[in-house]
């Protein structure tokens, strides 16, 4: 499936997420932040947004452009229940789900230029919708029709790739292939041109051993598994660096050498995106037709309601859609 390129002034559509979590909140406190600086409209029952919440409801995307600055653009999306901050209703799970089809149905008709998602939670998708999908990005690469997709983590100071991702560290070695560790590299680099405006992008390729092996007196999956696909890319032109050790790849004259880290598992890339900046990562998938950023959080249904919610994740998440959208639409045709 292939999205219409979007018109560079196109808005983002961010949905709802649960509306029982802190996405309603974190969307009203990023509209007071933002204003109209960053067009975005918000898909979702406006009955679930925070008592106070200054909004509009709009008939179409575009409309958010001209909705003033202290006003959220709300399309509405009818669910069936009130939502309760920090009581998940699984009567609403099926409306959860519209939503997030709903908006990668405007980005692919390029009427939004982004899709961003507010958190959702699996459980209560999988409980009140028979949702099949491990989660938000693999069910938006079954909508897109697109078999293999990356998740980056991204702030300001790094962006960081792990190759596999939620599964117990014992089956790290199963998994990680030829070639999935290839598609992941190669889907990488494509998105680094593509979205990010980086050309010739430099990777580096982290080892899954400590001290990446050590020549084989600490395992041989670099030897046997991760530089034989480094090569083959390198001989293609890539640039790569690695596999390096993973202690010594994040430090800041180290992050200065590559636009983008890859990594063999999951906390291996995110401890040090999440020390770097905790509150500001985003959640980019990479391999899509269309965009797609997040807040780098959860539902966070212990906090919601009360105020508390960081909307930063999301504004970071916003600001990075829309850059995108913009180094996409700069591409020439």
């Amino acid at each position: 499936m292939t999205a219409q390129k979007p018109a560079e002034t196109a808005p983002v559509a961010l949905t709802c997420g649960d509306p029982a979590g802190v996405g309603p909140e974190i969307a009203a406190r990023a509209r007071e932040v933002l204003g109209a600086r960053l067009p975005f409209f918000w898909i979702g029952d406006p009955r679930h947004l925070p008592r106070g919440t200054r909004h509009a409801e709009i008939a179409h995307p575009h409309e958010a452009l001209s909705t003033p600055s202290a006003i959220l653009p709300v399309l509405r999306h009818d669910f069936p229940e009130d939502a309760v901050p920090g009581e998940p209703s699984l009567a609403n799970a099926p409306a959860v789900v519209e939503v997030i089809a709903r908006a990668v149905k405007l980005v692919e008709t390029g009427a939004a230029s982004a899709v961003c998602t507010a958190p959702i939670s699996k459980k209560v998708l999988k409980d009140g919708a028979a949702f099949a999908h491990p989660g938000h990005t693999e069910y938006l690469a079954h909508l897109a029709g697109v078999d293999r997709v990356v998740m980056m983590l991204a702030c300001e100071g790094l962006r960081v790739v792990p190759t596999t991702i939620h599964i117990p560290l014992c089956e790290v070695q199963a998994q990680l292939t030829p070639d999935l560790l290839s598609d992941t590299i190669r889907i990488t680099h494509a998105s680094l041109i593509r979205d990010f405006g980086i050309e010739g992008p430099r990777i580096a390729v982290a080892g899954l051993n400590p001290h990446a092996g050590e020549g084989g007196a600490m395992g041989r999956d670099e030897i046997d598994r991760i530089t034989p696909v480094l090569d083959a890319l390198r001989a293609e032109g890539y640039a790569l660096s690695g596999p390096l050790p993973a202690d010594t790849m994040f430090h800041a004259a180290a992050r200065a050498r590559y636009d983008a880290a890859v990594c063999m598992y999951h906390d291996q890339a995110l401890i040090p995106i999440k020390t770097i900046d905790f509150a500001g990562g985003v959640n980019v998938t990479l391999g899509l037709p269309f965009i797609r950023t997040s807040p780098d959080h959860g539902t966070a249904f212990d906090i919601a309601g009360q105020g508390r919610a960081d909307p930063s994740s999301l504004i970071a998440a916003l600001k990075m859609a829309v850059e995108m959208a913009a180094a996409r639409a700069n591409r020439p045709a």
